[in-house]
């Protein structure tokens, strides 16, 4: 890996995501050997990859460089590989350019879509956890719409102008909003010869209550909103299949759509060589002690979605969101700085500082520990949280600017299929 040898501590991270930028960030200028591994050499924002989905952001304004933002840290190195396996008892990882050995190793993978072992959803739905899954969503979108036009056959055209969303979290939620707009200020625009009132979106929630975590207030108005944008909001409704043509569901209700997008489940993004009683099989993710510190190995810490730190008040762990990530990130790179200087680590205490979510132009959720509030003053909140949390001055600027032109303009720029996407084993509605 061409890693220099260095008479200081060897710190490994394994992840370039919220968790683990924060620690790379803790330990930056200290008398260490930092080391970050990542499969992407830049940093995704990935609370507005729905953005990029619907045509409302250019990717390369929610990714950062990650060699950019320690080219001036003397005792930082970043490598582009995978991570196929950990050795615990040699204390090296093993990646497809080489192996390396590590004093302290931060596994901060994150998470990956969970299709609870169901292959066909897994074969067929859309996903949307990185920029390019996010990319193949936007243009799959507007190649329906390309290719409704073209069709005779009303069934076909049909499917083609369906969408469904298959989990009513934030994810979900937003991107039932974003389409939704798109639907009412931007389609019949681009497609005047298309009846863009045939275009149904359906957003799926397995629970009774949208937006499940947060308040029963947030729940209700987000799912108030979506209606009032034209959205059908099932809910008590759970997905068991899709063949690429039609949903099948527990009720009666069954949905013949060409696009299903499933956002219905996380898990962690495990990596071989932990033994099982480090990981909680069901969630994928990794036993960590109130240290983050894993099960019987002092020197490997997780961090992230990709930990399970558990406790009376938490017995499933922390939620897998942002918040929990950098603060774990944070703490975890002071740790090992007390644990250098022989000092006494800090327990981790999750500081809750609430939830939000947007539905839409002037339409949004917040649940603050000591507010909550709806609408335009949480669409506000929420966009201001959302810019000052993204990295990078000119990432802000070309976010806040394409904010600003959508809103005066109800416009949506990048509406592009850079770069075409085929679905696999799609069905003929002429069979």
């Amino acid at each position: 890996m061409n890693i220099p040898q260095t008479s200081f501590p060897r710190v490994v991270i394994i992840g370039g995501g919220f968790a683990g930028l924060a620690a790379a960030k803790g330990l930056e200028e200290q008398e260490l050997q930092v080391v970050l591994i990542d499969k992407h050499n830049y940093h995704t924002f990935q609370p507005l990859l729905y953005q990029v989905a619907t045509g409302g952001l250019e990717p390369d304004s929610i990714a950062f460089p990650l060699r950019k933002r320690f080219n001036d840290v003397d005792n930082f190195y970043f490598r582009l590989t995978e991570v196929e396996k950990i050795n615990t008892e040699n204390n090296t990882i093993e990646t497809s350019i080489g192996n390396l050995e590590y004093d302290e190793l931060i596994i901060a993978t994150g998470s990956t879509t969970n299709f609870f072992g169901n292959t066909n959803i897994k074969k067929h739905t859309m996903e949307m956890k990185s920029i390019p899954q996010s990319l193949n969503i936007r243009s799959l979108i507007l190649e329906n719409f390309e290719e409704a036009l073209l069709t005779s056959n009303i069934e076909e055209r049909n499917a083609l102008m369906n969408f469904v969303i298959v989990g009513g979290g934030p994810t979900g939620v937003e991107l039932a909003g974003a389409l939704a707009e798109m639907k009412k200020g931007i389609l019949p625009k681009d497609y005047p010869d298309l009846d863009i009132r045939q275009m149904q979106i359906n957003l799926i929630q397995s629970s009774e209550c949208l937006l499940k975590g947060m308040s029963a207030k947030a729940s209700e108005k987000a799912e108030d909103f979506l209606i009032k944008l034209g959205v059908h909001v099932w809910k008590n409704l759970r997905v068991l299949d899709y063949d690429g043509k039609t949903v099948t569901t527990n009720g009666e209700d069954h949905f013949n759509a060409e696009t299903v997008i499933w956002a219905a489940g996380v898990k962690g993004q495990m990596i071989d060589g932990l033994n099982t009683e480090c990981v909680i099989e069901r969630a994928a993710r990794i036993k960590v002690n109130e240290f983050n510190q894993v099960l019987n190995h002092p020197n490997v810490y997780a961090i992230g979605d990709v930990a399970c730190m558990t406790s009376e008040k938490n017995p499933y762990g922390h939620p897998m969101m942002a918040q929990p990530a950098i603060q774990q990130g944070k703490l975890v790179a002071k740790n090992i700085l007390a644990k250098f200087f022989n000092k006494e680590q800090k327990a981790f205490v999750y500081d809750d500082k609430g939830s939000m979510a947007t539905i839409g132009r002037n339409k949004a959720v917040v649940d603050l520990p000591k507010w909550k509030f709806q609408g335009i003053f949480a669409w506000y909140v929420w966009m201001f949280v959302h810019l000052f949390s993204l990295i990078g001055f000119r990432n802000k600027a070309i976010v806040f600017l394409n904010w600003v032109y959508n809103y005066i303009r109800f416009d949506r720029e990048t509406r592009l299929i850079i770069r075409p996407y085929k679905k696999k084993n799609k069905f003929s509605f002429k069979d």
